[in-house]
């Protein structure tokens, strides 16, 4: 199989830790931080595909705080003023450590490299300023283009549009297991960044490799 001829990389999960919002304030929080973290995470996916089945669009700026604020009502016992620290931290969540590397490796070998994400386009410029990768970027797609969220078929088309290219001919990369599912239905090839080491599950809308981290990228490229 030739080279892609573009990467595709979804944000949140896969390029920026979604954790590092409460792992920073932890001490704030206190010994319910990783399990509101967990709720928020959980909460914040489950709104963006109820929003996307019943047609009724919000922005993911407020589907996070909404999520958000489900999570301290379940948790409980949040110190004042942490709801308003969390959402700025969520504005320049912590990149994984490889991402700057990895990138940087594709766009010297030519690669054409763009994130396609749930994010509103503020959210977006947010994360890749604050960990300077924006140099590395062709292009930074908000799904508000579309104006519904994953796994829509009109979000993944947003990258063909980008690059004007087949999606048969572009890598998408996702750690999000049911964005894998959704990018390949559509066409792309895939590559599941399976972080946290979870079991497979739909299994007829396989990612085309699976993954504990960017780094095989360089390993295909070199190929």
């Amino acid at each position: 199989m030739s080279a892609p001829k573009a990467y595709i990389f979804d944000a949140y999960g896969t390029l920026f830790d979604v954790h590092s919002a409460a792992g920073r304030l932890k001490d704030e929080i206190g010994p319910n931080a990783d399990k509101l973290s967990q709720i928020w995470r959980d909460k914040q996916l489950q709104y963006t595909w109820i929003r996307a089945l019943t047609g009724r669009h919000m922005n993911f700026e407020s589907v996070t705080a909404a999520g958000l604020d489900f999570a301290i009502e379940a948790v409980g016992s949040v110190p004042e003023g942490i709801r308003e620290k969390l959402l700025d931290a969520y504005m320049t969540l912590d990149a994984y450590p490889e991402v700057r590397d990895v990138l940087t490796a594709l766009k010297n070998a030519g690669a054409r490299l763009a994130i396609l994400s749930n994010g509103t386009p503020n959210m977006l410029e947010a994360a890749v300023r604050s960990s300077q990768i924006g140099d590395l970027l062709d292009a930074n797609i908000s799904i508000e283009q579309a104006g519904i969220y994953k796994p829509s078929p009109k979000v993944y088309q947003l990258g063909v549009d980008t690059f004007s290219v087949p999606a048969s001919e572009m890598s998408f990369q996702s750690s999000n297991r049911w964005d894998i599912a959704g990018a390949h239905a559509f066409g792309y090839r895939t590559m599941w960044i399976n972080r946290t080491g979870q079991p497979d599950e739909l299994l007829d809308m396989p990612p085309d490799r699976t993954v504990d981290t960017l780094r095989p990228l360089l390993e295909l490229m070199a190929a």
